[in-house]
């Protein structure tokens, strides 16, 4: 295990699950951190994240997928 990955609650505010994910990490002398996506990033890399998951900033949004519906 070189590191560790946290995706934070969306309602709930992502530094308090960045910091700790951070000390774990420190604690346990990891040194890769991915966290943070593209409405997050940047409070993820405040936060000393290595890896950060940007596609939908980058690309923009995925198309919903349209299912057949079950009558």
């Amino acid at each position: 295990v070189e590191g560790l990955m946290c995706i934070p609650p969306a309602d709930e505010a992502p530094g308090l699950h960045f910091a700790l994910l951070r000390k774990i990490a420190r604690r346990n002398g990891l040194t890769v951190l991915s966290m943070g996506m593209s409405g997050d990033y940047e409070v993820a890399i405040r936060f000393g994240a290595t890896h950060v998951r940007v596609g939908s900033a980058l690309f923009g949004g995925r198309k919903p997928v349209h299912s057949p519906s079950r009558d």
